[in-house]
């Protein structure tokens, strides 16, 4: 993931505490396959939600499309299955 995705000016109206929190996340995340990738979103949501960090639904659309951004089919197909997997859990 390229570091600029924080500027991204969808991500404008976000709080920079949850833009940090994120950027964290995306460099521990680096790299995990997408059957490790599902605990470990969950992990950290936890984790934000104990700091404080919630987060709308328009927020993680938002960060679910800049994610997108510049990936392959593939790529854009497996995190569409996490996200989905997680929509499920809750």
């Amino acid at each position: 993931m390229e570091n600029n995705w924080q500027d991204n000016p969808k991500l404008a109206g976000m709080d920079r505490s949850k833009l940090d929190m994120l950027q964290q996340m995306a460099q521990q995340g680096a790299g995990k396959s997408p059957a490790d990738l599902l605990p470990f979103i969950m992990n950290a949501a936890s984790q934000g939600k104990n700091a404080g960090l919630n987060f709308n639904n328009n927020e993680i659309n938002t960060i679910i499309e800049v994610l997108k951004m510049g990936k392959s089919p593939q790529e854009r197909a497996k995190l569409d299955k996490v996200v989905n997997l997680m929509k499920m859990m809750r």
